[in-house]
């Protein structure tokens, strides 16, 4: 098929050859004309842009961050309306433990992180692989088991009180305790809870029956203990997004040491260091916060992160 310049050109040469040959007639005037308007027509519509440029391409933006925050279902909220607000960046997503986020941050794998071990995150900072770090928002750990409570930790006194019991009841076989094993912030604050509780030394699969590792993010840990009735450590928001799917409860919470605060880092050099920083920007302005304080409401009646972004 023919394009319209050639149309063009060709008619006019026809006409050239007619009107030499005398067989011109005000007919085929009339159509060059025709043709010539609607030629000048389209071109001014912008229907011959055969040079425009397509619109850009979005860039790729590697978020790296808890399988809390993706088990929870927050992102399914948040990286829709980033995209939506910065149509130059795409998102994507990886979701691991602190301990592995914060690696693929050292080795230039993500551009930022969303991470929740505060004491880590600050020594990642000092250490040069991130530019700043800041906090982003927060809930808290839980203790969750079966109703029976075989080891009775519902209404401890305090943490310390819930685990020696939890210690006691697996020495004498009557329960497990399932840890993530993974290097996660979840992980690494329950190593921390052992020795506070005076539990030495901290417990292993290799010296304790009791104790077993997932090695699994929090939504497969959760029902891992849910199907063997033990007990594990979650975050609050992850435990009451599957609680339904779940048989377990929560046996004890709120003690001041089991806050669980995140933090969010623009990786040092990273391979899309721009997108990073606009990601790390916006979730700590506030259309991201407001999202953030708003996400759980209406099905838990309460929020599953509070932000406090400074």
């Amino acid at each position: 098929m023919r394009t319209l310049e050639q149309l063009i050109c060709s008619t006019i040469r026809e006409e050239i050859d007619v009107r030499y040959v005398r067989e011109a007639s005000w007919r085929r005037l009339a159509i060059v004309g025709f043709v010539l308007v609607l030629a000048l027509g389209l071109a001014a519509c912008g229907e011959t842009t055969d040079t425009a440029e397509p619109p850009a391409e979005p860039t790729n933006v590697v978020l790296s961050s808890t399988t809390s925050t993706e088990d929870s279902g927050l992102f399914d909220e948040l990286i829709p309306a980033f995209e939506a607000a910065n149509p130059e960046y795409k998102v994507q997503v990886i979701a691991v433990g602190t301990g592995e986020a914060l690696e693929l941050g050292r080795t230039k794998d993500a551009d930022v992180l969303l991470v929740h071990a505060t004491a880590d995150e600050e020594v990642f900072v000092e250490e040069g692989y991130g530019i700043e770090r800041a906090d982003v928002m927060y809930n808290d750990f839980i203790i969750v088991g079966p109703a029976s409570d075989p080891a009775g930790i519902k209404g401890a006194a305090d943490i310390e009180a819930a685990m020696t019991a939890i210690q006691k009841a697996g020495d004498e076989g009557k329960t497990k305790f399932f840890s993530r094993g993974d290097d996660s912030g979840t992980h690494k604050k329950e190593l921390q809870l052992w020795p506070a509780a005076g539990v030495e030394p901290t417990p292993t699969p290799e010296t304790d029956d009791w104790y077993e590792e997932t090695g699994q993010g929090m939504g497969d840990t959760l029902k891992i203990a849910s199907e063997e009735q033990a007990y594990t450590m979650a975050d609050r928001a992850t435990y009451l997004s599957m609680r339904d799917a779940l048989d377990l409860e929560i046996l004890f919470e709120k003690d001041p040491t089991l806050l669980n605060q995140y933090g969010t880092i623009v990786v040092t050099e990273a391979k899309n260091q721009a997108g990073g920083q606009a990601f790390w920007d916006w979730v700590l302005g506030d259309e991201a916060q407001k999202l953030i304080g708003e996400f759980g409401v209406e099905e838990f009646g309460e929020p599953l992160f509070v932000p406090n972004a400074k």
